[in-house]
């Protein structure tokens, strides 16, 4: 008995250990077709890849194991033929902020404390600036000509003029930052508070706080995404597998589902009325936007366990996910929607366009 014990359980390892290192092809859906792997160089023994900022046919990804930013040349055809580039690094990379038409980009370090200031055509580190602990989300905000910075240890935000590359001032928050969401409308800032399960609202031209509502039932709070032309926005919670649907006029939470476990990032594509998450417990879930205050979960197609953080193509409308690795390379599995559901909406009542079709497919079309 102890023998054959030993065995299962050896047995047991070695299968867990072969998912692990091994990932292989996703689960299938009617929704979601897999195109494939993009490799991406390995490091160490772990790999945990981060944040996914997509610029036209350009892919950036941050390493928190490694430190390293990588650009992915994306092949329009056969994604997994695109070619990466790297810029390496000390410290733990996680977000991207591009200013492309200025060819300037920045990336936040979380162990160094810093945003390294950097050029994303050449990859060339161009400077490094200083900024308060555990540096972790970023976003440019064309309107205020400010690039945002989230402290989440420290419970500010760094603002840094991105012309001459230096900070110009902290917000204070009432909780631990973990991602913010311009609202394109309005160009109010969003920004949800990871331990106390808030969301709070920054104007940035009087750099302060103007508003700080509950995400409840939301527990950890961790990506967003913003609707403006229908003023909701989307919050993943990490500790309770939720997805919440905030009313930004009303500011209140008008429903919530949910989705696979462990969510960390969250994508809206405004042309489909689709949401992307995909979390630790490897699943992407997608949510289908039948009107502003309905929702349902089209399907949750198994990836790999760590992969946790995606990308949306607004353009193609591809969804890049990007994998943990253990002994391998990392990779980043991409997903192009297939059948598009009928919002049942027809296009003479509102913004759901193209209602009066039934279920569409757009299969291996670009656009």
């Amino acid at each position: 008995m102890g023998a054959a014990f030993a065995t299962a359980v050896v047995s047991c390892l070695a299968v867990a250990a072969g998912y692990l290192m091994y990932p292989g092809t996703p689960g299938k859906s009617k929704y979601m077709k897999f195109e494939g792997y993009i490799e991406i160089p390995k490091h160490k023994s772990l790999n945990v890849l981060d944040y996914l900022i997509i610029n036209n046919d350009k892919l950036f990804v941050t390493s928190e194991s490694s430190g390293s930013l990588f650009k992915v040349d994306l092949d329009p055809n056969d994604p997994s033929l695109s070619t990466v580039s790297e810029l390496s690094g000390s410290g733990a990379a996680h977000g991207v902020a591009l200013i492309m038409d200025r060819n300037v980009a920045f990336v936040t370090r979380s162990e160094e404390n810093t945003v390294d200031v950097f050029d994303p055509t050449s990859l060339r580190l161009l400077s490094r600036i200083p900024v308060a602990d555990d540096a972790d989300a970023i976003l440019y905000v064309p309107s205020a000509k400010l690039v945002y910075v989230a402290n989440g240890d420290a419970k500010i935000a760094t603002l840094i003029d991105p012309e001459n590359r230096i900070t110009v001032g902290t917000v204070a928050l009432p909780g631990r930052p973990e991602f913010p969401a311009l609202d394109s409308q309005t160009g109010v800032l969003y920004q949800n508070l990871e331990d106390i399960n808030s969301i709070v609202a920054i104007d940035l031209a009087e750099r302060t706080v103007i508003g700080q509502w509950s995400l409840a039932p939301c527990e950890g709070p961790s990506g967003m995404a913003i609707d403006s032309e229908q003023r909701r926005l989307f919050a993943v919670c990490s500790r309770n597998a939720t997805l919440v649907v905030f009313d930004l006029e009303s500011h209140q939470v008008i429903t919530s589902l949910s989705i696979g476990g462990g969510p960390d990032s969250v994508a809206f594509d405004g042309a489909l009325h689709r949401i992307y998450s995909a979390g630790k417990a490897g699943r992407l879930t997608v949510v289908q936007q039948d009107d502003p205050n309905t929702y349902r979960v089209l399907d949750e197609i198994p990836t790999h366990y760590g992969a946790h953080t995606l990308g949306l193509d607004p353009v193609s409308h591809r969804v890049f996910v990007a994998y943990a690795s253990l002994f391998v390379h990392p990779r980043i599995g991409v997903f192009l929607p297939t059948m598009v559901s009928d919002v049942q909406k027809r296009e003479k009542e509102g913004p759901f366009h193209g209602a009066a079709l039934a279920d569409w497919w757009i299969g291996d079309r670009q656009d």
